[in-house]
């Protein structure tokens, strides 16, 4: 796997999602970067909607991740995250998605509870949240830091997503 050499590559789990009470199925969680299609990941991010992120970029930002996480539904990837992780001091969770079909059922909770869990032993773990987010993270014991401070590629759009606070 991915930086964990000692955790499994590919597990199932016992969560199942319950599609408007017809059809319940196991997903698959996998944490290794072997056989990821980046086209599908690209997608997932745009139909999130997260934005559009290349391909090529995705596979450079997920190769110099610690931990990944990647579920599959019958096949199809529904949902992602990572963190960037120094393996003592910080890691740092980011790019935490899930398909909109399998959004609001929990999914979201399990990919942001288990990258926690595999970032155990680290003094601290960061995100910084989308606008709007932060009170689903403060349920899973994330506070709001009072000296983050960020410097973005696009400055402009980062304010004008809400982002930034220009002070």
């Amino acid at each position: 796997c991915h930086g964990v050499e000692e955790r499994p590559c590919h597990t199932s789990t016992p969560f199942r999602i319950d599609h408007q009470k017809e059809n319940i199925m196991a997903l698959e969680w996998v944490y290794s970067l072997e056989n990821i299609d980046w086209e599908e990941l690209s997608r997932l991010y745009r139909e999130a909607p997260l934005g559009n992120k290349e391909p090529s970029h995705l596979k450079v930002a997920f190769s110099n991740s610690m931990f990944t996480c990647f579920v599959y539904d019958s096949g199809k990837l529904v949902a992602v995250g990572r963190a960037l992780a120094d393996g003592k001091d910080c890691s740092y969770i980011c790019d935490v998605a899930v398909y909109p079909s399998h959004q609001g059922v929990g999914l979201g909770k399990a990919v942001v509870t288990k990258l926690v869990n595999l970032s155990e032993g680290h003094k601290k773990i960061i995100l910084y949240a989308a606008p709007g987010k932060e009170p689903f993270y403060r349920k899973l014991g994330f506070k709001r830091m009072a000296t983050a401070m960020a410097i973005f590629q696009n400055q402009a759009q980062a304010l004008e997503n809400g982002l930034l606070i220009d002070e």
